[in-house]
């Protein structure tokens, strides 16, 4: 145990901690709440573009938090999702985030896309970018 608790717990608060940093350094919103709520639309967008079992093979690559968080109301019944379009995909992302988003919220999804490429296997977000249109593909290149 450490000094706080269980140490995997305290880890994966750590590493929660971490990513959502990273995501507030990368957009520049110097709000760590807001840059939870992007990475949490995000995620939870993404994760409804793919099959149960691609959504697993990424969950297993991310911190156990962050997995809490990409699977908070799952409901694997309804992935994929339809969504074929960029704008689309913007639209879940926003409605997910709700109030204040990023004025450049292109810009934004494709700062979480960083934080996956840098954070994810190489192998696995090839794969996630497999399940995606190109026109939601586009989102990463951005």
């Amino acid at each position: 145990m450490s000094a706080l608790g269980l140490k995997i717990i305290d880890e994966s608060v750590q590493q929660a901690n971490i990513w959502i940093n990273e995501v507030d350094y990368r957009v520049g919103l110097v709000n760590k709440q807001r840059a939870y709520r992007l990475l949490r639309a995000v995620l939870q967008a993404l994760r409804d573009q793919l099959s149960p079992d691609e959504a697993a093979q990424l969950s297993a690559q991310l911190p156990i938090f962050v997995r809490g968080i990409f699977y908070e109301g799952y409901d694997p019944s309804r992935t994929p999702a339809a969504i074929r379009s960029k704008a689309d995909f913007l639209a879940r992302v926003l409605a997910i985030f709700g109030p204040e988003p990023p004025e450049d919220i292109e810009a934004a999804i494709g700062s979480v896309f960083d934080v996956l490429d840098a954070r994810v296997s190489e192998g696995e977000m090839a794969q996630v970018r497999g399940c995606l249109t190109r026109d939601v593909q586009a989102l990463f290149d951005d």
